[in-house]
């Protein structure tokens, strides 16, 4: 199994996790106020993180490239 393919499952989870926890803000089933902070806080923890991991493979793991003659 692919990272890409990795990655899209774990997006498709997100949004069906997200689509899940806005339809209970819909209908008052949970408080969406507090839910909403932590949500976007986490969000931004995990977009620094995955740039901090793509910055690590893009620069120091890369291999370099043979030059074609």
């Amino acid at each position: 199994m692919t990272v890409k393919t990795i990655v899209s499952y774990f997006l498709i989870l997100l949004v069906l996790v997200f689509t899940v926890i806005g339809i209970l803000g819909i209908w008052d089933v949970i408080d969406l106020d507090q839910v909403l902070q932590k949500i976007l806080s986490s969000l931004i923890v995990i977009f620094a993180a995955s740039a901090v991991v793509l910055f690590i493979f893009a620069v120091l793991i890369r291999e370099p490239e043979e030059k074609k003659e």
